[in-house]
C-alpha cells in the first residue's frame, strides 16, 4: 500500500475534552502509516486532532455564513482600516478578492477525515462499537464541511479517497454539480446516522461531533434542498423528522432561562448547547483570535464614548476588550430590538458621544454577546465557545419545517418569545401570530432569526435558504444577480487547477 503522510495538529487540552488518557503518540506533525494507527489510542487521539482542525476553521464559517448579510455594512466606529473586509457586506468580491481562498482549506480537513474513514474500514484494532462512533463523527463532519461548499460555492470537488497531497490548489479535478454534491451530503448524513446508531451521547461539553449534530444538520440540509432544490414537501417532512428526533432522544436538551448565560464563559456545554466550537483560556481564543480582532473595539477607543446604560463614559476596567473592528455592525441593527427583549443587550451595545445638550448621539454597534472572561489584572480573554448548534435553532428549523407542510409553527416561535422576553412577555402581543410581522410567517422566522443567532454565523445563509428575493431585499448585493450570491474561487487557485471553472457570475477575461 501507497504510504500516506498524516499532517495534523495535536492539541494537549483538546485530547483532555476526549477518551483517551494514555496517547503513544509520536510527537512531530506529520506521522506515517509506519508508527500510526496501532491502537485504539491513535484513532482516538486522531479524532481530536480533527475537532482541533475543525475548530480552527471557526472564522471562515462565521465569514461565510454571515458576514456578507445586512448585519454589517456601517464604517468601524474606531476609524480602523477595514482590510478589505467591507468587500463583504457590500458584496463586491472578484476572483483578486475573494476575501476567503482556497475553498477556506475544507479539503485539506475532508483529506483528514477521509484518511480517517479509510482507516476504520480498514482496522482490526477497534471493537465495533468504538469505529461506529468514529464513522459517525467522520461522515457528519465531512458532510458539514460539504453542506458549506455547496451554499458558498455551488458547485464542489467531490472527493473520497485520502491522498499525501494537502496541496487542494493542486488537485487537478474538476468541480461536481450542486446537485451531486447534495447528493452525496446527505449519503453522508445517512452513513453518520446509520453509524451512531441508538448512541446520542454528545462527549466533551458538547465540543465533540454526535448524532444530535448530524440530526441538526440533516435538518438545515432538507430544508435547504427542500426550498433551494426542488424538494418541496418530502425533504422538508424528513427536516421535520430529524429534528423531532433529536427532541424526543436526547431529553436533557432545552432553552436556557436567560438568554445570556447560552454564551456565558462560567456555563459552557450548558443544555442549550447540541454543538459548539471549544475556547480555553491560554489555549485558545474564540475563532483563533479573529473574532477579537475583527468585530471588536480597542478599549483605547471606546474609553472616549459613552455607554447608554450608564449614562457616563465606559469603565476599560471592565470593558477591556482590546479588540480591533474590521467588520462595521449596522448601528440600525439596535432599533430592530424590542426594548424589552432581553436579546438586545445580550448580542449588542452602541457606543454614543455626548452631545451639549447632554444627550447621546449614537455612533455605533459592537457585538456584546461573547464577553469572555476577564483574567487576571486586567486582560479581558475572548475564550467563549462558538456554538454551531443550539436548542433555539433546532425550534425554530422545526418551526420553519412545518411551515412549509402548511402546519402551525406557533408552538416552537412562542417558546423563543418568552424566553426572550422574559417577565414580560405577554402571548396576545408579542406572541405568534399576535405581531404585525406574523402576518408574513416567512418574514416573522426570518426576524426572530436575525435576533436570536446574531454574530452566530446563520444570517446570509437564512437569507438565502428563503429565497434570493429576501437576499436583494435585505442586503446590499446587487438586485437581481443571483449568480453573485455564491463566493468566487480565487485566481491562485484556478491557475494551479487547471480542471476548474470560475463560478459563474464572476467570470473574467482571464477566468475559465
Amino acid at each position: 500500500m501507497k504510504k500516506i503522510v498524516i499532517s495534523f495538529i495535536f492539541v494537549t487540552s483538546l485530547f483532555s475534552l476526549g477518551g483517551c488518557t494514555s496517547l503513544d503518540v509520536t510527537p512531530v506533525s506529520s506521522i506515517t502509516d509506519d508508527s500510526y494507527w496501532k491502537t485504539p489510542d491513535h484513532f482516538d487521539a486522531f479524532m481530536n486532532g480533527l475537532h482541533t482542525r475543525f475548530r480552527e476553521g471557526s472564522f471562515n464559517y462565521f465569514l461565510l455564513g454571515e458576514a456578507r448579510s445586512d448585519v454589517f455594512g456601517d464604517q468601524p466606529f474606531g476609524g480602523e482600516a477595514s482590510q478589505g473586509m467591507e468587500r463583504l457586506p457590500y458584496n463586491t468580491l472578484n476572483e483578486e478578492n475573494p476575501v476567503i481562498s482556497n475553498y477556506g482549506k475544507f479539503y485539506e480537513n475532508i483529506n483528514q477525515l477521509n484518511l480517517m474513514i479509510y482507516k476504520i474500514l480498514n482496522t482490526d484494532n477497534l471493537t465495533e462499537a468504538a469505529g461506529n462512533y468514529y464513522l459517525g463523527q467522520a461522515y457528519g463532519m465531512r458532510a458539514y464541511y460539504y453542506f458549506h461548499l455547496l451554499r458558498s460555492w455551488g458547485d464542489a470537488i467531490i472527493t473520497t479517497e485520502p491522498t499525501g497531497e494537502l496541496d487542494w490548489t493542486n488537485l487537478a479535478k474538476a468541480a461536481s454539480s450542486a446537485e451531486d454534491v447534495m447528493k452525496f451530503i446527505k449519503n453522508d448524513i445517512d452513513e453518520s446516522v446509520k453509524s451512531f446508531g441508538s448512541d446520542y451521547t454528545i462527549k466533551g461539553r458538547k465540543a465533540f461531533w454526535s448524532k444530535a449534530a448530524t440530526l441538526m444538520l440533516k435538518g438545515e440540509v432538507y430544508l435547504w434542498s427542500a426550498k433551494r432544490m426542488g424538494g418541496g414537501t418530502g425533504d422538508a417532512n424528513i427536516a421535520k423528522a430529524a429534528l423531532t428526533d433529536i427532541r424526543q432522544n436526547v431529553p436533557d436538551l432545552g432553552l436556557m432561562e436567560n438568554y445570556k448565560d447560552v454564551f456565558a464563559y462560567s456555563q459552557k456545554g450548558n443544555k442549550e448547547i447540541i454543538f459548539a466550537m471549544r475556547s480555553e483560556l491560554k489555549e485558545f481564543d474564540m475563532w483563533n483570535g479573529s473574532f477579537g480582532g475583527n468585530l471588536l473595539p480597542y478599549a483605547a477607543t471606546l474609553a472616549t464614548y459613552y455607554d447608554a446604560s450608564t449614562g457616563e463614559k465606559f469603565d476599560i476596567s471592565k470593558e477591556n476588550l482590546s479588540g480591533l473592528m474590521r467588520l462595521g455592525i449596522k448601528k440600525t441593527n439596535l432599533a430592530r430590538f424590542d426594548d424589552k427583549d432581553s436579546r438586545k443587550r445580550a448580542s449588542l451595545n452602541g457606543a454614543y458621544n455626548k452631545l451639549e445638550d447632554g444627550s447621546l448621539d449614537l455612533i455605533g454597534a459592537y457585538c456584546y454577546k461573547y464577553q469572555g472572561t476577564q483574567d487576571a489584572g486586567s486582560t479581558r480573554s475572548n475564550v467563549d465557545d462558538y456554538p454551531i448548534y443550539r436548542y433555539a435553532d433546532l425550534l425554530l428549523l422545526l418551526a420553519e419545517a412545518k411551515v412549509m407542510l402548511g402546519e402551525n409553527p406557533a408552538d416552537e416561535i412562542n417558546q423563543i418569545r418568552r424566553r426572550a422576553y422574559g417577565e414580560s412577555y405577554d402571548e396576545a402581543t408579542i406572541g405568534f401570530p399576535n405581531q404585525a410581522i406574523d402576518k408574513d410567517v416567512n418574514e416573522a422566522l426570518l426576524e426572530e432569526r436575525f435576533k436570536e443567532f446574531l454574530i452566530e454565523g446563520k444570517r446570509w445563509y437564512d437569507l438565502r435558504r428563503f429565497g434570493s428575493e429576501y437576499v436583494f431585499k435585505y442586503t446590499l448585493a446587487e438586485s437581481g444577480n443571483e449568480k453573485k450570491l455564491l463566493w468566487p474561487i480565487d485566481k491562485s487557485t484556478l491557475t494551479n487547477n487547471t480542471a476548474l471553472k470560475q463560478t459563474p457570475g464572476y467570470e473574467t477575461s482571464g477566468s475559465k
